[in-house]
């Protein structure tokens, strides 16, 4: 399925959802990869990429524990 939101248009025959699904990542790898991808497409290019920083840590914090 082709992505609705111009943001996250690549104008490649995939979309970032499916890549995301394929390579099965979890949750905050996944929005690591949307946010970074995202990051300078949307209204507020720094608010994305610390999101991404964000779910990075959290990541970092769930493999530590």
């Amino acid at each position: 399925m082709k992505a609705t939101n111009k943001h996250y248009e690549s104008g490649k025959d995939y979309d970032l959802i499916d890549v995301i699904h394929d390579y099965q990542l979890t949750f905050n790898r996944g929005n690591i990869v949307k946010y970074v991808f995202r990051a300078g497409r949307k209204d507020n290019e720094l608010q994305d990429l610390e999101k991404a920083l964000d779910y990075l840590k959290r990541e970092i914090k769930y493999l530590k524990q």
